[in-house]
């Protein structure tokens, strides 16, 4: 739905509230109406498909790649058999079995709707009351917000004013205390046996490494290394490896569709119909038409055409070798060096003094060097940018940030763009040279005016997470968590300013613009009037988002139309790509989830004094989406970035924006107020001095924070259970040995503890009570994370951080097997041509109508594919 429909929804047409009275009831019932209508059968087909449709609506219950520790249990049998499983799980099994981005995720929609229900119990026994009888001619919904508060009675906004002080302030309290939980809760998670055992916990990347610098001083330079991985320049190593996949990605392709071809003649030929057949050969060649080969062109549309395998043959025998020759000039460590260098510590303790001496000017061992991540998993590094310096990376983030500020502020010419398709025929009535336009049949015009600004609008809106994500690329950060933790800040900047405060200054501003048109001077006094009302918008906002969004992440309708639409209408042309669709599960970027939702709580918290109704659709609302992603989290998503609740830990504090504008907008209104009535003085002298105080709690908030989390990791670590694998493995491109390591290791930390933070002992206890403590909450995690991982092997532990151009393997050509013998033939004659390549046409096959099946199609099976590959933990 367009936000311009929302706008006519919620507040009528502009300019028509003085003149005909608030249709904000009716603009409710509006939205409410049809979106309940379509939430009901879009549930209805949840119910239906769920048992049907197991790899759409509950994969987390058999996919092999999850491992047996981390599936869901299979639902009991009936058809709500689920519902019973969903309400005996607790949400820690998403921490247990999941991810703590999953599980933190699920909990910022609880801790909304606690604070939206507290907000109820306070603010609706006292403001509806104060606002319904004052008096201020305001009509259907309006009466209970605070434009129906006349300026003549201000004294009543001591009211506002005294409630938003108990009311903000206690929700300030909740997230300085969820805030410390989370840090506990990460610590927990992070120093569990599970997560202590982990080679990725223990592991910093540094860039800006001095080439001069020597492994053997890297060694020397911080206590406990026991393993170091030097980054090198594998630019042109990698334009081999794409080379080379893309190239058997290509020939695998076109291997398939020459079985498929000469299948699809032989079945005509069987049904009595015409189609290609040699009658001069007799083996399964005579079903393949030699016009009909596959080919393709070296270079997009003028290079020259090629036949597709036998191209594909003769290049792969000659990259393999190249690549051969220089991955193993890398993995010697004869390769360009970047400046970047994983090293690995004996304890996750001795990591973190390491992390702590180089952030801090007076221990900083080496002043050029740079510590650019803790606890950095291989699967995460953006290998491309390793080279970038900590300068340079600053100068690219100035340069980012302005371009995003930028697209932020004029992101309003496209969508001014969107409402004028959207009122081309209104223009087109004004205008004369746009006359044309009434002249196209009254069908297309409506898709034109209807659909065609919908769809353009949510591509825009689409479009601004990718543009963050490119850019924070860009800027040079070294991980996609890195990465999505940026774009988190970016993209709820967008979404305030854009979403939220640009839209509501149009709403309060459209509703007397022809008020404002006869009396300009009143601009101010009209607008500060009616600016509560322009939460009828958002009202409207939090009914289509609490049952659309609630009801379509169910039913997971993008899920459902590629995996069974899709699936049947357009197979998967090979194996593997059956393959990948059946065992990929979906998984939620980070950096656009928690802007979208943060925002919900920010808009609820922003209007919650001055239109306090909007707590109740908020907490009605935001449960639905609660009960929708935790449905999602248990059942059908992985997670694929791991940012170990940092993503959460931010959206808190992103949280408090809506406190910050609450205040403001009521100490505007307080300040507009006084021009005709002296008695708002009082109130607006209450919100300053609570404005000033509430920055002042914020800010001790934050430094004890960093003082809390510095200080955890001083507390005794879990010790590594799997200690002797990292000596003995010794370090890569010989930089030293098992014994240097283990020297290294008996030496203490030169890092001093933090200071202990300042905040007095009651309000410490009361922020981070006992009960949310590490210990406490560390017995709370379930058997997985209280078991160490299983020890890596030495070989996979030995590659872990180099880049993935230098360990990958030629990969596996899978093939579909015919009754011909076409592809046992081409398996035997491409592995003859290409020494090493590995051929393969098990498990699949053609099935009557020529589609490809795929033997372990069925559930659990998909280790048995010849192109699985295990999925590692480091």
């Amino acid at each position: 739905m367009a936000l311009e429909e929302l706008f006519r929804r919620a507040d009528g047409q502009a300019g028509s509230n003085r003149e005909q009275g608030s249709n904000s009831l009716s603009g409710l019932v509006s939205t409410l109406v049809p979106n309940i209508l379509i939430a009901a059968i879009f549930i209805t087909l949840f119910l239906i498909f769920r048992p049907k449709f197991r790899r759409v609506y509950a994969p987390r219950t058999y996919i092999d790649s999850l491992g047996e520790q981390r599936r869901t249990p299979a639902p009991s049998p009936g058809l709500f058999g689920w519902v019973k499983d969903f309400r005996r799980i607790d949400d820690k099994y998403i921490l247990d079995h999941s991810s703590i981005d999953g599980y933190l995720f699920v909990r910022f929609f609880k801790l909304i709707v606690v604070i939206s229900i507290l907000g109820i119990l306070i603010t609706w026994p006292i403001l509806f009351p104060v606002n319904a009888t004052s008096g201020g001619g305001k009509e259907q919904l309006d009466i209970l917000s605070m434009s129906n508060v006349p300026t003549s009675n201000a004294i009543r906004y001591y009211a506002h004013s005294l409630v938003s002080v108990v009311f903000l302030g206690l929700v300030m309290i909740i997230i300085a205390r969820e805030s410390f939980y989370t840090v506990n809760i990460r610590q927990a998670y992070r120093r569990s046996p599970w997560g202590a055992s982990r080679l990725s916990s223990r592991t910093i990347l540094f860039t800006n490494v001095p080439k001069a610098l020597t492994q053997t001083a890297l060694f020397e330079m911080f206590p406990g290394v026991v393993h170091a991985w030097v980054a090198s320049n594998c630019k042109e190593l990698q334009k081999l490896v794409e080379d080379r996949d893309d190239t058997a990605m290509k020939l695998e392709t076109a291997e398939v569709q020459l079985s498929r071809d000469a299948n699809a003649n032989r079945i005509k030929v069987g049904k009595g119909k015409k189609a290609y057949q040699a009658t001069d050969i007799q083996d399964g060649t005579k079903w393949i038409n030699p016009k009909k080969r596959p080919t393709h062109k070296l270079k997009f549309l003028i290079g020259k055409k090629v036949d597709t395998i036998e191209y594909g043959r003769q290049h792969l025998a000659e990259i393999i070798p190249k690549i051969t020759a220089e991955q193993d000039k890398h993995w010697k460590g004869e390769g360009a060096l970047v400046g970047a260098v994983f090293l690995e510590f004996a304890t996750q303790k001795d990591a973190q003094d390491a992390w702590v001496m180089m952030n801090s000017r007076k221990t900083k061992p080496n002043k050029k060097m740079a510590a650019r991540q803790l606890g950095v998993n291989p699967q995460e590094v953006v290998w491309s940018n390793l080279r970038i310096s900590v300068p340079e990376h600053w100068v690219r983030w100035i340069v980012a940030t302005a371009f995003i500020s930028v697209m932020i502020i004029f992101f309003a010419i496209p969508v001014a763009f969107v409402g004028l398709v959207s009122n081309i025929n209104y223009l087109a009535d004004r205008f004369s040279w746009l006359q044309w336009i009434l002249k196209i049949p009254s069908v297309i015009l409506g898709v034109v005016t209807g659909l065609l600004p919908v769809v353009m609008l949510a591509v825009l809106m689409a479009l601004v997470p990718i543009v963050c994500r490119l850019m924070a690329k860009l800027a040079g950060y070294v991980t996609l968590s890195q990465i999505e933790l940026q774009t988190q800040g970016w993209y709820f900047a967008f979404q305030v300013i854009q979403v939220f405060l640009v839209t509501t200054c149009v709403s309060a501003a459209t509703s007397v613009v022809s008020t404002i048109i006869d009396d300009p001077g009143q601009a101010i006094t009209f607008l500060s009037t009616n600016l509560p009302t322009a939460s009828n918008f958002y009202i409207n906002y939090f009914v289509l988002f609490g049952l659309s969004a609630f009801a379509g992440t169910l039913l997971n309708i993008g899920g459902f139309v590629t995996v069974v639409l899709l699936g049947r209408i357009l197979p998967g042309k090979t194996p593997r790509k059956i393959f990948q669709k059946l065992t990929k599960l979906s998984a939620p970027m980070w950096g656009s989830e928690f802007p979208k939702w943060t925002l919900l709580g920010v808009i609820a918290l922003s209007y919650s004094c001055i239109a306090p109704l909007i707590l109740g659709f908020s907490a009605i609302g935001l449960s639905l989406i609660y009960l929708a992603f935790r449905y999602n989290f248990l059942y059908t998503y992985e997670t694929s970035i791991d940012t170990k609740g940092a993503a959460y830990q931010k959206a808190l504090q992103q949280l408090t924006t809506g406190v910050y504008i609450a205040i403001i907008c009521l100490i505007g209104l307080f300040a507009i107020a006084i021009d005709k009535n002296r008695a708002a003085i009082g109130p607006l002298i209450i919100e300053v001095v609570f404005l000033v105080a509430v920055i002042l709690f914020h800010f001790a908030l934050r430094r004890a924070l960093r003082s809390h989390e510095t200080r955890l990791a001083y507390d005794d670590p879990v010790p590594n259970p799997h200690l002797h694998r990292d000596v003995e493995h010794g370090v890569t491109n010989g930089a030293t040995n098992g014994a240097s390591a283990e020297k290294t290791i008996t030496q203490s930390s030169s890092v001093a503890p933090p200071k202990p933070t300042k905040v007095p002992g009651f309000i410490s206890k009361f922020l981070n009570p006992e009960k949310n403590s590490v210990t406490n909450l560390s017995s709370q995690l379930d058997q997985f994370y209280h078991s160490p991982q299983e020890p890596l092997p030495v070989e996979i532990a030995k590659r872990a951080y180099f880049n993935p151009a230098v360990t990958s393997p030629t990969p596996v050509l899978w093939i579909v097997r015919d009754e011909m013998g076409i592809s046992e033939r081409e398996v035997r004659n491409t592995t003859k041509a290409v020494p090493g390549l590995v051929m393969t046409d098990e498990q699949a096959t053609f099935n009557a109508k020529n589609k490809v099946d795929w033997a372990g199609v069925g559930e659990g099976h998909a280790r048995e594919a010849p192109i699985w590959e295990e999925k590692i933990v480091y």
